[in-house]
């Protein structure tokens, strides 16, 4: 793939892992990325979309806008996860096969998979059971639009393809408790805790296990995946292991050099018990593997929010 000769869009580009894919994209020698911001952009809106498309003239998409959160901002506004993202994700299918896009990049979630999925979570299981509760709209919005991709390559001879990440840390992440995830928020809480001397409150009781993936190695799992492959089935990208949210939080308290007390709040929801991807696929058709260690990562996003956003 010559990076040099082609137009890219980007949605969500200038947030999270869009920003990282970004440097990375320029980085290979790409020229023309574009990257739609939603105040000029309203990807929820097909004319705007329309236009998005017909001004840039991009041979290849990623998309990655999301109307994203933690599970207190999915209890919040399920109707609103649901919708937004489905039609983001239905606008950018529909306004790419008018416009003839060689390719589209989709990607999806670890919550749209069954809330009892055999562990790892395999891409044949994906329909094996109903999402955890708490993220269903989301996760089943996700994958309505794997099916709609696969429809589009079935009956237009659309090239989309859909991965599906486990949840990304990082630097650049959202620190923000109304609407970050479990990393970042816990990196916040233990910082802020330390200087005040209180006690850090976290939800649930501890058990449930997570699977992390450094958001640069996210980044670099949508160039191979732009790169090698053309399937219409799903492809887990992933590190492998899982880690419960008590060890977690011990990992991150000792980072961030906090040393009082942690109270599991139990009447707080715990969300999916287990997750953990099967990555053989990814590993096969991608050549992709994790290569940022997950001690290696946390420290690095810590050191990143103490630099950037502590005290904002």
């Amino acid at each position: 793939m010559d990076w040099s000769r082609l137009r890219v869009v980007v949605t969500g580009g200038a947030g999270f892992l869009g920003s990282h894919l970004v440097d990375r994209l320029r980085a290979r020698g790409c020229r023309d990325v574009f990257v739609p911001r939603s105040a000029d952009v309203n990807l929820v809106d097909a004319p705007a979309v329309c236009r998005l498309f017909r001004e840039t003239r991009p041979d290849l998409v990623f998309h990655l806008a999301a109307r994203v959160g933690g599970i207190g901002a999915n209890q919040r506004s399920p109707g609103s996860f649901f919708y937004d993202n489905i039609q983001m994700g239905a606008h950018v299918l529909e306004q790419g096969r008018r416009a003839g896009v060689a390719k589209i990049v989709m990607v999806a979630t670890v919550c749209s998979y069954p809330k009892h999925a055999t562990v790892p979570f395999r891409e044949e299981t994906l329909w094996d059971g109903f999402p955890e509760e708490t993220n269903a709209p989301y996760g089943i919005a996700k994958k309505a639009l794997l099916v709609m991709a696969q429809a589009y390559r079935a009956q237009y001879g659309l090239n989309a393809i859909t991965l599906v990440p486990v949840n990304l840390y990082g630097p650049r992440d959202r620190f923000d408790l109304e609407t970050s995830h479990v990393i970042p928020a816990m990196v916040r809480k233990f910082l802020e805790a330390g200087e005040t001397g209180g006690p850090v409150v976290l939800w649930g009781d501890g058990s449930p296990t997570r699977e992390f993936l450094y958001v640069d190695d996210g980044a670099r799992a949508l160039l191979l995946a732009a790169e090698r492959y053309d399937g219409a089935d799903p492809v887990n990208i992933g590190a492998g292991f899982e880690i419960s949210m008590h060890e977690l939080a011990g990992r991150i308290a000792a980072l961030t050099g906090y040393a009082g007390q942690i109270v599991w709040d139990a009447t707080r929801p715990n969300g999916q018990p287990r997750r953990r991807l099967d990555t053989s696929r990814a590993a096969r058709l991608l050549g992709f593997r994790a290569e940022i260690p997950f001690d290696d990562g946390l420290r690095r996003t810590v050191e990143w929010y103490r630099r950037h956003l502590q005290g904002l």
